[in-house]
């Protein structure tokens, strides 16, 4: 069993939940809903491994929020 992190945002126009995981070209998908997105990362994910381990080319660190006067 493998995990990665996915950054999830939300789409103003379309009102969808979009996520991808940092650095694993290919890997992002869409959904009305957190499950529905996690689901469809699930399946876009495993169709990647089949083409064998990705090397990643960035790691999930975290957020920061950014102050600005």
């Amino acid at each position: 069993m493998r995990s990665y992190t996915a950054v999830v945002e939300r789409d103003t126009e379309t009102g969808l939940l979009v996520g991808h995981i940092p650095g694993f070209r290919g890997a992002h998908s869409q959904g009305e809903s957190m499950d529905e997105l996690q689901a469809n990362l699930a399946e876009v994910v495993a169709m990647l491994l089949e083409d064998g381990e990705p090397h990643l080319e960035a790691e999930f660190v975290g957020t920061q929020t950014v102050r600005v006067a």
